[in-house]
């Protein structure tokens, strides 16, 4: 169990096991509704450290850097510093998951007798910032191992290479720590009451209607998306579609929609690829259109967002 010794603001989600683990939402999407976002914009995992940690271990912020820890055994105290979003000071008292998908420093404090025992990895989100899933996540998630069923088994492969030195053991592993970030991803979606997630991709994707539309623009930015389209796809109607779609994600299907379109000309660009070869594949009729949305919506022009990020145009 987590607790807190102050009350805890958003954007932050400490999960109790009270509720039955493997009690999922009876109206949970039954189609794939996280494949496109990972192949599209994938997270690399990359183990650091297995075994215990004593005193005081310093995490530090990175662009584009996350953080999966596994508390195995043990308990320990977790610290951030003021103001930076999660509680300054977080207890965690049994096996759990701590997940970080955005830079943020924090501090794991542990005696030396009580033994706790951790195994961690880097994460890596394909471009930083912009990646969709790091934007709509809490800035630290806590669950105990206990509440995610069917992690237990994933949990024993990924201990069993990180508890003795065998060829290839690292690059298992890091697939390993993909895995149960895989498995914590779906334990959120199907898990909306519970999990308590601020508006946006993820509470989008975990209504079962609005995951339908969702999932299509992901798979089909080119389409002349109409709001009656949308609705269509989600089985609303237009009015319907349009009032769940602002409470659940946060934003107009019509932004979300640019958002989207934006995001992945972000990551084509980061690839070398040109506006105009883009443009028609994200919805745009030429290059110019797909120009005045990015600087309207990002606040700077293509060069200078380029520059930004030391690339070339």
């Amino acid at each position: 169990m987590a607790r807190l010794t102050e009350s805890a603001a958003p954007p932050s989600l400490i999960v109790t096991p009270a509720a039955d683990p493997t009690t999922g939402d009876a109206t949970a999407a039954s189609f794939d509704r996280l494949s496109s976002l990972l192949e599209r914009f994938r997270v690399r995992a990359h183990l650091f450290h297995s075994g215990p940690l004593c005193g005081v271990t310093h995490f530090a912020a990175a662009p584009g850097r996350g953080f999966l820890h596994v508390l195995r055994r043990g308990e320990m105290v977790v610290t951030h510093q003021p103001h930076a979003g999660p509680p300054e000071r977080l207890e965690v008292c049994e096996p759990s998951l701590l997940f970080y998908p955005r830079p943020l420093e924090h501090y794991f404090h542990n005696a030396p007798a009580e033994g706790s025992d951790f195994t961690c990895a880097a994460l890596d989100f394909e471009g930083g910032a912009s990646h969709p899933l790091a934007r709509a996540l809490p800035s630290i998630v806590v669950l105990p191992l206990a509440a995610v069923d069917g992690l237990q088994q994933s949990l024993d492969l990924l201990f069993a290479e990180t508890d003795r030195l065998r060829c290839g053991h690292r690059v298992l592993a890091d697939r390993l720590f993909e895995v149960v970030l895989l498995q914590l991803l779906r334990w959120l979606l199907d898990h909306p009451q519970q999990a308590q997630m601020p508006p946006g991709l993820l509470t989008g994707l975990a209504d079962p209607q609005l995951a339908r539309a969702l999932t299509a623009l992901h798979d089909a930015p080119a389409e002349h998306w109409s709001l009656a389209q949308m609705a269509a796809t989600a089985g609303m109607s237009r009015s319907a579609f349009a009032a769940r779609f602002k409470a659940a994600v946060g934003e107009t299907p019509a932004d979300y929609l640019a958002h989207w379109r934006l995001t992945l000309a972000q990551a084509h660009l980061r690839t070398g690829r040109s506006l105009k070869s883009i443009a028609g594949e994200l919805g745009y009729a030429n290059p110019s259109a797909l120009s005045r949305v990015f600087a309207q919506k990002l606040g700077m022009p293509v060069r200078a967002w380029l520059a930004a990020q030391d690339l070339r145009p």
